[in-house]
C-alpha cells in the first residue's frame, strides 16, 4: 500500500432503508447512533417482497442513499469499489469503457439490471458502466454468487441491479449543479411525487469532462459527455398496480488507439464513439386482497446503438442490438406471521437482435438473433428473523446453442448471542454473445463460432457474521469457491476466433465486511476481499487484484448543518496483458483517498465539496493508459 488518502462529503445524509423497494428521503440526516440494521433485498428473490438479509444465505451487499450521498457518489462504478469480491477497471477518464468483475469472473460474467431491466449491450453481452451516472436517491443492490437459477445467462459472478426512487418514497425537487477539475461540469434535476393517484418520478443528469492526457508522453486530452433522462410511473386501479419506466443515455467520449507494435500503449490518435441506449418496461401486479398471493406481468425493451469514428470523423464500426423480454412472475405464501412459505413460478421470454451498421460491413452483417425461454421454480422459508433456507431451479430453452438447466439453494442461521451463519451453492450460465457466434465483419480478420456452447460455473459460500455493541457493530466474513468450465476464449491460429476451453478456471477468495455505527455522529463502512483467480492452464487473470480494500468514515453534526466523508480505497498488484508483446506485466498497487464535506446554507440549500486522489497518485488500470491525479470539484445542492 503505497499511502492513504480522504474526501469533504456532499449531500445532506438519508435516512437508512428498511424495507423493499423503500428508499429514504432526501437530505435528511442519518442517525448515526442506531443500530446497523438489516434490509430487504428485492433482487435475491423473483417473488414479491424480496428477502430480508437477516435471514438470506447468499452475500449481498446494499449501498444506501445515504452512502451515494455521503460519497458523493456521480459515477456508479466508483461506489462499487466499496463492496466486497468487486473490482473495477476502467480504460483512461470517466467515458472510458468500464468493467466490473464480480468475484474474479469476467466483466460479461455479471448480469446488470436498472429498475428491473436489463441493461446489457445485446451485441457485446456485456454492459458498460461508463455510462450510469447516479441519479438522486437511488440505491444499488448486489447480490454475488452463481443466480442463473434466477435470472438465466450472464449471473455468473452476480448480480447489480440499480434501483430509482420512485415519488412516493422521494417526493419533491432535488437537484445539484457543480463543476471542477478538467473543465468537468456535472448536474441533476429531479422532480417526483403523487398527483391524483398516479406516482411520478421525472429526471436527468449531465456529466461533461475536458478529461486528461491519456497516452504516455502524449499531449491530447480524452474528454466525455453523458446525458441521461429518466421516468417513472405508478398508479393503482380496481386492485391493479400499474407502473412504467424509461430510460435514455446519450454518450460520446474521446479515444485513444493503442500502440499494437511496439510499446502497448495509448497514442494521440483514436477519434471518438458515439453511443445511444434506450429501455423501457411496462408491469401490471395484482393478486389476492390478503397479499397471500400476487402475479406479476412485465414487457421491457432495450435499444442500443454504437459507433465508432476516426480523427477525420469517418465511421469505422458500429452496431445496434435490440432486446424485447417479457415476464410473468406467480407468488403464494402460506402460514403465519412467524413461519412463512413462499412458492414462486416464473416464465421468461426474451429476443435478441443485432446487426453491424457500418456502410463497408453492413451488407455482409444481416440481422442476427436469439430466442430464449426460461422456466423458473422458487421456494423459501423463513422462520422469524433466525432461520432462512430457499432453493430455485431454472430451465432455459435457447433456439441457437445448449438449453441449460440452473438451481441454487440457500440457508441461513441467526443464534440468540448475535451470530448468524450463512451458506449458499449453485451454477450459474453465459451464453455466446454475437460477435463470438456470427464474428465482426469479413474484413475484421476475426471468424465467429457457431458451435460454441455457454460457459458454466459451480460455486458455494459459507461465511458467519456476528453483531456486537448493543447491534451498532456487525461483521462478516465469507469463504466462496467457484469452477468456470467451457470458458471462451481467443485462438490465432489457424483461424482466428474463439473456442471453449478444456479444463477448469477455478475462483477463490474470503470477503471482509464491517460495518459501525459511532458515537458522535460518526459511521463507518469497511470490505476486503483476497481473491486467487486462474484460468485453465493455472495462470493468474489479468485484472483481477489479490487484495482490495475500502474504508469510508462519514460524520453528521447533530444539527445537521455540516458534514464530512473521507474515503480510502486501496487496490493491490494485478496483471495485465500487453497488446504488442503479448507478455503479462505488473499493475502496482495503489491507494486513493477522497476527502468530502458540506455544509447548509439554509433549509434545503447546501454548499459542498470534494477532493478525489487526495494525494495525487501515478496508478495505471489498465496496461498502457494513464489515470487522474489530483481533482477537486464544488457544487451546490437543493431539496424542496
Amino acid at each position: 500500500m503505497k499511502f492513504v488518502s480522504l474526501a469533504l462529503a456532499t449531500t445532506a445524509a438519508l435516512l437508512p432503508l428498511s424495507a423493499t423497494a423503500q428508499l429514504a428521503q432526501a437530505d435528511q440526516p442519518a442517525d448515526t447512533d442506531a443500530p446497523v440494521t438489516d434490509t430487504v433485498v428485492v433482487t435475491a428473490n423473483r417473488g414479491a417482497g424480496g428477502i430480508s438479509t437477516a435471514t438470506l444465505g447468499s452475500s449481498a451487499t446494499v449501498i444506501k442513499p445515504v452512502d451515494l450521498a455521503d460519497r458523493q457518489t456521480r459515477v456508479v462504478s466508483d461506489v462499487l469499489r466499496d463492496v466486497p469480491g468487486v473490482s473495477v477497471n476502467r480504460t483512461g477518464p470517466v467515458g472510458g469503457l468500464t468493467q466490473v468483475r464480480i468475484r474474479g469472473a469476467e466483466g460479461n460474467h455479471t448480469l446488470v439490471l436498472i429498475d428491473g431491466i436489463e441493461a446489457a449491450d445485446p451485441y457485446s453481452g456485456e454492459y458498460d458502466f461508463a455510462s450510469l451516472v447516479a441519479d438522486p436517491g437511488a440505491r444499488i443492490e448486489v447480490l454475488r454468487g452463481e443466480q442463473s437459477s434466477l435470472y438465466g445467462s450472464d449471473a455468473i459472478g452476480g448480480v447489480i441491479n440499480y434501483i430509482t426512487a420512485s415519488g412516493r418514497e422521494m417526493p419533491g425537487f432535488a437537484g445539484r449543479i457543480e463543476a471542477g477539475s478538467f473543465n468537468t461540469v456535472n448536474g441533476a434535476a429531479r422532480g417526483a411525487g403523487t398527483l391524483a393517484g398516479v406516482d411520478y418520478a421525472v429526471g436527468g443528469s449531465y456529466l461533461g469532462t475536458g478529461g486528461f492526457v491519456v497516452a504516455p508522453g502524449g499531449s491530447r486530452d480524452i474528454g466525455s459527455r453523458i446525458g441521461t433522462v429518466n421516468g417513472k410511473l405508478g398508479y393503482e386501479v380496481a386492485g391493479v398496480s400499474l407502473r412504467g419506466v424509461v430510460r435514455y443515455t446519450h454518450s460520446e467520449a474521446e479515444l485513444n488507439d493503442q500502440d499494437y507494435a511496439v510499446t502497448g500503449n495509448a497514442i494521440d490518435a483514436g477519434g471518438t464513439y458515439r453511443n445511444d441506449a434506450f429501455y423501457s418496461l411496462l408491469g401490471a401486479r395484482f393478486g389476492t386482497a390478503d397479499g397471500r398471493w400476487s402475479n406479476d406481468v412485465s414487457a421491457q425493451y432495450a435499444d442500443t446503438d454504437r459507433a465508432l469514428f476516426d480523427d477525420a470523423g469517418n465511421e469505422t464500426s458500429g452496431n445496434t442490438g435490440r432486446r424485447i423480454k417479457g415476464s410473468y412472475v406467480s407468488s403464494l405464501k402460506l402460514g403465519g406471521d412467524r413461519v412463512t412459505h413462499q412458492i414462486t413460478g416464473a416464465v421468461d421470454y426474451e429476443r435478441e437482435e443485432f446487426r453491424g451498421t457500418s456502410a463497408f460491413i453492413s451488407g455482409a452483417n444481416p440481422f442476427r438473433d436469439t430466442t430464449n425461454w426460461g422456466f423458473v421454480g422458487q421456494y423459501q422459508l423463513t422462520v422469524g428473523e433466525r432461520l432462512g433456507l430457499g432453493a430455485s431451479v431454472r430451465h432455459d430453452d435457447n433456439n441457437r446453442f445448449r438449453n441449460a438447466t440452473t438451481w441454487r439453494a440457500q440457508g441461513s442461521y441467526r443464534f440468540d448471542f448475535g451470530t448468524r451463519v450463512h451458506a449458499a451453492g449453485g451454477e450459474g450460465v453465459k451464453a455466446p454473445n454475437f460477435s463470438e457466434l456470427f464474428g465482426f465483419s469479413p474484413t475484421s480478420g476475426f471468424v465467429g463460432n457457431p458451435n460454441l456452447k455457454p460457459e458454466r460455473s459451480y460455486g458455494w459460500e459459507a461465511g458467519a457474521e456476528q453483531s456486537f455493541l448493543d447491534g451498532r457493530g456487525r461483521v462478516d466474513v465469507t469463504y466462496f469457491h467457484a469452477v468456470l468450465r467451457d470458458k471462451i476464449v481467443s485462438v490465432f491460429a489457424p483461424t482466428y476466433t474463439v473456442v471453449n476451453a478444456a479444463g477448469r478456471s477455478p475462483h477463490e477468495g474470503v470477503e471482509v465486511s464491517a460495518n459501525l455505527a459511532l458515537p458522535a455522529g460518526f459511521r463507518f463502512d469497511g470490505s476486503y476481499t483476497y481473491l486467487d483467480a486462474e484460468d485453465e492452464a493455472d495462470a493468474t487473470l489479468i485484472r483481477r487484484p489479490k487484495h482490495i480494500g475500502s474504508a469510508n468514515l462519514a460524520w453528521r453534526a447533530p444539527d445537521d448543518r455540516f458534514g464530512a466523508n473521507v474515503t480510502v480505497r486501496y487496490n493491490g498488484r494485478a496483471l495485465d496483458t500487453n497488446f504488442a508483446t503479448f507478455a503479462t506485466e505488473r499493475l502496482d498497487d495503489y491507494t486513493l483517498v477522497n476527502l468530502n464535506g458540506d455544509v447548509q446554507l439554509t433549509p434545503g440549500l447546501s454548499l459542498y465539496g470534494r477532493v478525489e486522489n487526495l494525494f495525487d497518485e501515478d496508478y495505471r488500470e489498465v496496461v498502457g493508459f494513464r489515470t487522474a491525479g489530483r481533482a477537486a470539484y464544488a457544487g451546490i445542492r437543493a431539496r424542496l
